[in-house]
């Protein structure tokens, strides 16, 4: 059965996301102010930004004015926001007005549906409003609309923040505005209408951002918009397996994390790609394609829902010089600086397009190249490489995992070895043993010159000799690509315990009991908190390690984000269930990150480059977990953790064997 878009339904009465709830049509986004049941805030469509546009509703009933976004609080007396809800391309919120005036009642149900236009930048309002008096009234609608300072922003600009304004727009008309060569236009249906007693009335507005309007009534467009997210949603979740689990908060916590992919992908034929993988995007910033949240934290995933479209997006973010750049523009020019664990995603991304799709032998080739020379982009420390200050690592405020460091040594002895195997795979005329030789060197490196028996942990090696030991939660990454001995994992494991990087809501990015390093003011990497992916990505590392047991307490310990978010933000407290309050945190394509962790760690779901499929599933306490569905090389896969059944196909498979 193909997924739905009110599957995606998320109660906003219950969202802990600290800013304005943003929704995206893939072509533009948009968000709806906090406490308004009508009111619309500033909208991004590259090339197009409206940062500070903002649209406000009053109502007028037979001669009385009704404000919207009442202040909380007994003075407020406007109209009441009483919740709403978040659909993949619509928002929908309600509110009432129930007040005596001069003896009469006046009581109104309100409710509004926000739909980001597809196709053009813009949105539109319908609101539909209920007469619940005993008596008919008129109604009249008044938008109040400021276009602020709308432009044009060229793709290659659209980085991490989001745009801001430019000059003030002057008015070109009743309901037009100009600023320098971009128009804003309302339009709207009638905003007038009588409403019998029980009766209801619905008024519809769009306001559209351009070069030149399109043509369309505004019910018009909304309905366009909603056929296209649709038919996105379709396309994007046709190989996706559907789960069903009796664990509670597993399934929204699934489709929760679906949904991060899902607002992540832009279809903009002016985009280097269509679908453009965001980072981020749905509040205008990040709006970019990161090469390793991208590729590196859920690369099964994301291929199953791009398609072969995978291999465009891995070839766009390879056409950069990532010995400069960390990530691309909507139109492929590279922003930022390198950064440590480009070429690591990169080839992650490839290895699952070769298992998915299979890779070419020059694609291969390619990525060889460009890994080798980011690789020499850094200074050699022996066989080990210093990657330099936070600058091109993590981004701690502290000093700390810099220079000569675990990880992302280890996953360079990764990277080698998949290189070797990839070569094998599609052909490519790589130098193999020499490629094995390096990462085995690599490895024995690691654990000789950076690990420290006595405190069961690996310290980093600055340039003048400095040591520092980190109990940062990035060293685990050295365990999952190979770099750890059974001595070193069985140390490692030991801190994975409550009081350290366990914490009631998730996992702290460095553990709690490491005093020189622990802080609260950066969850995303610096403690009390994580960037999104990495829990997910820890109990993933787990159950390929054979812990179970483990993987499953870091991974109930975030069920709570699918109740609580409609798309997971950059980051989160592990302490309680809230993400920070500033910064730009509103989502991230990592998010996906939980769903692979499910799929390939859970289920053991364990794709091959050479395009076969092993499948081994884990035994999950306190419940199981049914992913069906899965769409893989022209087969169909179900699997269940509680029986342990893989069925290919409709036929039975037995558990470890090598399927296509």
């Amino acid at each position: 059965m193909p997924y739905s878009i009110d599957e995606f339904t998320f109660d906003l009465r219950q969202n802990v996301a600290p800013g304005h709830t943003w929704v995206t049509s893939g072509w533009t986004t948009v968000h709806a102010p906090p406490g308004s049941v009508c009111g619309v805030g500033g909208c991004f469509a590259p090339p197009y930004a409206a940062p500070d546009a903002e649209l406000a509703i009053e109502l007028d009933v037979g001669g009385h004015r009704i404000t919207d976004g009442a202040a909380p609080g007994v003075a407020g007396v406007g109209l009441l926001y009483a919740g709403g809800t978040w659909r993949p391309g619509r928002i929908v919120r309600h509110g009432t007005y129930h007040r005596r005036h001069q003896g009469e009642l006046v009581s109104l149900r309100v409710e509004s549906t926000l739909t980001p236009l597809y196709g053009q930048a813009g949105f539109a309002l319908e609101v539909e409003i209920t007469n619940r008096a005993e008596r008919d009234v008129t109604v009249a609608l008044h938008p109040q609309a400021d276009p602020g300072g709308p432009r044009r922003v060229p793709l290659g600009e659209w980085g991490w923040v989001p745009p801001g304004p430019g000059p003030k727009a002057v008015g070109a008309g009743r309901w037009t505005w100009q600023a320098g060569d971009v128009t804003v236009e309302l339009v709207h249906e009638e905003l007038r209408q009588d409403v019998p007693a029980g009766g209801t009335a619905v008024f519809a507005l769009a306001v559209r951002v351009g070069g030149g309007t399109l043509p369309g009534r505004p019910r018009e467009l909304a309905a366009e918009a909603t056929r296209r997210w649709e038919q996105r949603l379709a396309q994007a979740l046709a190989g996706v397996p559907r789960l069903a689990s009796d664990i509670p908060g597993l399934e929204a916590y699934w489709r929760g994390s679906l949904a991060s992919g899902l607002v992540c992908l832009w279809d903009n034929p002016g985009f280097i790609t269509s679908p453009f993988v965001a980072t981020s995007g749905v509040d205008g910033g990040a709006l970019c394609s990161y090469a390793w949240d991208t590729g590196g934290y859920a690369p099964h995933l994301l291929t199953l829902m791009l398609g072969d479209a995978t291999t465009d997006v891995l070839e766009s973010i390879m056409k950069v010089d990532l010995t400069r750049h960390y990530a691309i523009a909507p139109d492929g020019t590279g922003l930022g600086v390198a950064y440590a664990y480009s070429g690591w995603s990169l080839v992650t991304l490839a290895t699952a397009v070769a298992a998915h799709h299979g890779i070419s032998s020059a694609l291969v080739t390619q990525l060889h190249d460009l890994v080798e020379g980011l690789d020499a982009r850094f200074t050699p420390a022996g066989v080990l490489r210093d990657y330099g200050t936070q600058h091109n690592l993590l981004e701690m405020r502290s000093t700390g995992w810099e220079h000569v460091v675990a990880s992302p040594n280890a996953e360079r002895a990764w990277c080698l070895d998949r290189l070797a195997e990839l070569s094998r795979v599609s052909g490519a005329r790589l130098p193999v043993d020499d490629l094995r030789a390096r990462a085995r060197d690599i490895r024995s490196a690691i654990a000789r010159e950076l690990w420290d028996e006595r405190a069961g942990w690996f310290r980093c090696l600055y340039p003048d000799g400095h040591t520092e030991l980190v109990q940062h939660v990035q060293a685990f990454d050295a365990l999952r690509n190979g770099a750890c001995t059974p001595e070193m994992t069985r140390a490692m494991l030991r801190r994975l315990r409550d009081g350290s990087f366990l914490a009631p809501y998730g996992v702290s990015s460095v553990a709690a009991d490491d005093e020189l390093h622990y802080e609260l003011g950066d969850t995303d990497w610096s403690g009390g908190g994580a960037y999104t992916g990495e829990s997910p990505q820890l109990a993933l590392t787990l159950w390929e390690q054979g812990e179970p047991d483990l993987a499953w307490n870091v991974m109930e310990r975030l069920l709570w984000m699918g109740s609580h978010f409609p798309y997971f933000p950059q980051e989160h407290y592990c302490d309680r269930p809230a993400a920070p309050p500033a910064g730009r945190r509103v989502n991230i394509v990592a998010g996906l990150a939980g769903a692979e962790a499910l799929l390939t760690g859970a289920a053991g779901v364990r794709f091959r480059p050479g395009g076969g499929l092993v499948v081994t599933p884990a035994a999950v306490p306190g419940g199981g977990l049914e992913l069906t569905g899965l769409a893989y090389r022209g087969h169909t896969i179900d699997v269940s953790t509680a029986s342990g059944a893989v069925i290919v196909d409709g036929r039975a498979r037995k558990a470890g064997e090598v399927i296509g």
